[in-house]
């Protein structure tokens, strides 16, 4: 496949093409990046987790403040009391993960195995049920996800510690890997794509 095709790059324009590929470097390096950081975030998963945890946990501190100021400055609006109500609640949470991150870990865990058991049951009885194309496929996605429930439940609360950073680690390995590969064919563009459009003869 041509680097300028489709799924890296889809448009012809010279000039976007030209940007891209000056900017290859660049790419490649955040991609080389991210995929440090995700790998360091599988080693210490326990570090990774505590990290992920507080900076929720800034970030509803910071919506606790946006509530607050809306509620503020829109004093005459019906409305006010809820924000108000928000950005209490945002501010409780936001202290707690600051305060106590493995206990915000812990309860984002026990979603996380809630979550991976029902959907792992919905995808087993709609493929048994319909059996539609790539129907096996289908189970044994949902299978794998009532395992990985399972597993998460077994070893909790232990696995609050690491579950977290373990899957945001994962996450950012295959966002960096896409990241370098854009680099890289952004490296590659036909230099006859970046060649300025000559103007028409008059």
């Amino acid at each position: 496949m041509s680097p300028t095709g489709f799924p890296f790059f889809r448009s012809a324009v010279a000039a976007e093409l030209d940007s891209i590929h000056r900017l290859w470097g660049w790419l490649l390096g955040l991609g080389i990046v991210l995929i440090a950081v995700g790998v360091a975030a599988i080693v210490y998963p326990v570090t990774a987790t505590v990290a992920t945890i507080k900076v929720f946990g800034i970030l509803l501190l910071v919506a606790a403040v946006g509530e607050f100021v809306a509620a503020f400055f829109a004093r005459g609006w019906s409305g006010v009391l809820t924000a108000v109500l928000c950005g209490i609640l945002y501010l409780f949470a936001g202290v707690v993960l600051l305060e106590r991150p493995l206990l915000g870990a812990a309860v984002y865990t026990l979603f996380l195995t809630m979550m991976f058991f029902a959907l792992g049951i919905v995808r087993i009885v709609a493929a048994l049920i319909h059996r539609f194309s790539g129907w096996g496929w289908a189970v044994v996605s949902g299978v794998i996800s009532v395992a990985l429930a399972v597993l998460l439940w077994q070893s909790f609360p232990e696995s609050a510690l690491w579950v977290i950073g373990m899957f945001v680690g994962i996450d950012l390995i295959f966002a960096g890997w896409s990241w370098v590969m854009l680099g890289l064919a952004a490296r590659q563009l036909p230099t006859t794509a970046l060649a300025p459009t000559p103007a028409p003869v008059t």
